[in-house]
């Protein structure tokens, strides 16, 4: 499994939602790593800087993104499912709903780790 996060996501404002989710997402990350004293972590992320980033100590995400533009409902519920399913396909768990990062609990009656719109027909 690669190391990537997909989401669908729908936003006027695309590229600055995405720098604010990366800052947040990664200044959370590294302050956990820090407080847990996970310095092999802090190491890998501080091997992954790039050279050009002379602000930053760690970089925990790659730079730019890569949208899709998704037509239609068919598309939609093929992307859905295909998010749902790559921790399965890793064998990290055996059904998708099982995956406590994934909101593929709240489409089979649960409820995910961050509230969603759930795409209906």
């Amino acid at each position: 499994m690669d190391d990537h996060i997909h989401l669908v996501m729908q936003s006027d404002k695309l590229k600055n939602n995405m720098r604010t989710f990366k800052s947040f997402t990664a200044r959370q990350i590294i302050d956990l790593f820090k407080n847990q004293k996970k310095q092999h972590y802090l190491h890998k992320l501080r091997e992954a800087k790039l050279c050009h980033h002379k602000d930053s100590e760690f970089q925990c995400w790659q730079e730019g993104y890569h949208p899709k533009k998704i037509i239609g409902d068919k598309m939609m519920i093929q992307k859905i499912q295909y998010i749902h399913d790559n921790p399965v396909k890793a064998e990290f768990v055996d059904k998708p709903e099982a995956w406590s990062y994934s909101s593929a609990s709240d489409y089979h009656g649960g409820e995910g780790p961050i509230p969603i719109t759930k795409f209906t027909k």
